[in-house]
């Protein structure tokens, strides 16, 4: 890890397991400008920066057909985030918050999610814009964004997360 993890009060960590569950096939690497978590925007609507997914060799022929999407999600891994930290003590908050609610790049499988613009293709590279991850991260995944089914213009989040549930919610 380049960066040291700042440690806040009111955070919390654990020992984390000494084996892992799964296993992760990266399909390439994403490049962007940014080197450090200081550089890097905090969502990737907060940059109009143009970066590049470079897919693998073995997994271009994948990119079939990707061209007829406008937007995608990009899954990728963090690898540089801390990994045992449960609760975590934002910079905007009073007090600490579970990481589970939080997009902090700090959790236990350190898996980011971003829509993005598609802006072109070709070969093996995806050129986008509305990533916010450090320049060599792994790829794990491409799938096209469809808002017909992936928007939920109702979803809402209680920062606090002290609203109370209502059944079936």
């Amino acid at each position: 890890m380049s960066d040291p993890i700042d440690r806040r009060p009111g955070e919390e960590t654990i020992a984390l397991p000494a084996s892992y569950d799964a296993g992760l096939y990266f399909i390439g690497r994403i490049r962007t400008p940014w080197a450090t978590r200081a550089e890097c925007p905090k969502n990737g609507l907060q940059t109009d920066a143009v970066c590049t997914l470079q897919v693998d060799a073995a997994y271009a022929s994948a990119l079939q057909n990707v061209e007829g999407a406008s937007h995608l999600i990009v899954l990728y891994w963090m690898d540089r985030a801390a990994r045992d930290i449960v609760r975590q003590r934002p910079r905007h908050a009073e007090g600490s918050r579970g990481t589970f609610s939080l997009r902090s790049p700090a959790r236990p499988n350190p898996i980011a999610l971003s829509v993005v613009e598609l802006l072109g293709i070709e070969g093996g590279t995806v050129s986008v814009r509305g990533l916010d991850c450090l320049d060599d991260t792994p790829l794990l995944d491409i799938k096209p964004y469809y808002a017909t089914t992936d928007s939920r213009p109702g979803a809402t989040v209680d920062r606090a997360g002290t609203a109370g549930r209502t059944q079936g919610s």
